[in-house]
């Protein structure tokens, strides 16, 4: 089991992105694919360095690097969806509301045996250039001391200490320096720096997606940078080749192999468990499973295939330890880059949204009220004018497909929709007053509710469906 102690030397609690390793263990709930066992962010935490910076304008701050090899991770989640920007820009689509192009413009195809190097040999010297180390400072001044370091500093003579909290990974994806990470590598920030092919640029964060785990930050007055080839994570075989780059424990220009263990494995994390969490929803959906070691400081560090073409961003492991045990994730690069390409366009990302409140159903809820099935999606409210009310699902329908795949849950639910894009049609089986239908459905997007965040509170879903069948006031409505 891992230690979920979450306490600084000085007793103090610790935010999110600075405590001891953390878990979130599978719970008989029905939310969560049996497969999990502890599912864990990926990236380190250095020792507390005090670095004093002089204070320049918003583009002139500099500081000293140090690295050290604590374990951290972090598990986030369940709540509401949010999505922010910074006001700083780094946006290219003013120029005519064109969209910025990602990924390397040339491709290539590695014949290892052609130069006598080994396929790991000949993908490294390909992919090590476009992946970027992350280091991540927040100001100490700002948080008073809390941590029992450096108690004074930054409060008087024209200075601030900058204190290296966190490291990470990033991969390139244009040559002047836009570079995709996770939200939880960044997440805090006061500033960044970033290391790329033995080059240290000072970076910004232009924006970002809690609810994909994603964010995109910019390296400062960079050009001539080896952006990434992109691949299809479509078209992925179980078994093919793999390789993970990144920094873990701080280590740069580190790479592992491996194979894709498997496919589609989605997962929703609820951070209302987690001590100091934000109430945010984080859903990852169809996620690549690697047996590649991803270890702390892998994250935002970049899957790619034998052909030295990025076809994940490196998120999550399975471990009691906090270390490498065999299974990690990866965000599939077609959804990341997707969302990538909106925040540097300068757009809000949004997601497909079906426009219902849901409840789960399971054969205690079905025994209880007289469901006519005993596992699925309840639909508990349907939002006017959305792709499902025009549908016409109603209140009280039980969703049991999705694209003729099994629903199981609310949350297998959420995290079909969220494997779609608003526009997209989708056929679901639902029983209504025990006869089923099938209903298409255009999928609508959140963009409209992207402003506000939606607040669950901990009632069981046999709670929900009391009040709607028969009296209580509890509720617990995952909106899908």
């Amino acid at each position: 089991m891992v230690d979920t102690n979450n306490t600084s030397p000085g007793g103090s609690p610790l935010p999110p992105n600075m405590g001891e390793d953390r878990a979130q263990h599978a719970q008989a709930t029905g939310q969560q694919p049996s497969y999990q066992q502890a599912y864990q962010h990926s990236y380190a935490q250095p020792q507390h360095t005090p670095v004093t910076v002089e204070k320049k304008s918003h583009n002139g701050r500099t500081f000293g690097v140090a690295f050290a090899g604590a374990a951290l991770a972090c598990v986030i989640g369940l709540g509401g969806f949010g999505i922010w920007q910074t006001a700083t820009g780094g946006s290219s689509s003013g120029d005519g509301g064109q969209s910025t192009q990602l990924g390397s413009t040339t491709s290539s195809v590695i014949d290892a045996g052609s130069e006598n190097q080994t396929l790991a040999e000949a993908v490294a010297e390909k992919a090590l250039p476009s992946v970027a180390a992350i280091d991540v400072y927040t100001n100490q001044s700002s948080m008073g001391g809390m941590y029992g370091y450096g108690y004074g500093y930054g409060y008087g003579g024209g200075s601030d200490t900058l204190t290296q909290s966190s490291l990470g990974s990033g991969v390139v994806l244009t040559d002047d320096g836009y570079i995709v990470t996770n939200y939880h590598v960044i997440e805090g920030a006061d500033a960044l720096k970033v290391t790329i092919e033995g080059e240290q640029y000072d970076a910004e964060v232009v924006g970002s997606d809690p609810s994909s785990d994603l964010a995109v930050i910019k390296a400062k007055d960079a050009s001539g940078l080896t952006a990434i080839e992109l691949g299809d994570s479509d078209n992925l075989t179980i078994g093919e080749w793999v390789m993970t780059i990144g920094s873990p424990f701080g280590l740069e220009q580190s790479v592992a192999t491996g194979i894709v263990s498997a496919t589609s494995r989605s997962q929703i994390m609820d951070s209302n468990s987690q001590q100091g969490g934000s109430g945010e929803t984080t859903i990852y959906p169809n996620m690549i499973q690697t047996d590649a070691a991803i270890n702390p400081g892998n994250s935002g560090g970049a899957l790619v295939d034998a052909d030295g073409k990025l076809i994940g961003i490196n998120t999550l492991i399975t471990s009691y330890s906090g270390n490498y045990s065999g299974v990690g994730f990866a965000i599939p690069v077609n959804y990341a880059v997707n969302i990538a390409q909106q925040i540097i366009d300068g757009k809000v990302p949004t997601h497909a949204q079906l426009g219902v409140s849901l409840s789960n159903v399971n054969a205690q809820t079905a025994e209880r009220y007289g469901l006519p099935v005993d596992e699925g999606a309840y639909i508990a409210a349907v939002n006017s004018g959305s792709g499902a009310a025009e549908a016409g699902l109603q209140v009280g329908d039980i969703v049991t497909k999705f694209d003729g795949q099994a629903v199981e849950s609310a949350s297998d639910l959420m995290l079909d929709v969220r494997s779609k894009n608003p526009g997209d049609k989708v056929t679901l089986e639902v029983n209504r007053n025990g006869e089923t239908k099938e209903v298409e459905v255009t999928l609508g997007s959140d963009e409209s509710s992207q402003g506000a965040s939606t607040q669950q509170n901990s009632s069981s879903s046999q709670d929900l469906l009391e009040r709607l069948l028969g009296g209580g006031s509890g509720s617990q409505q995952d909106a899908a």
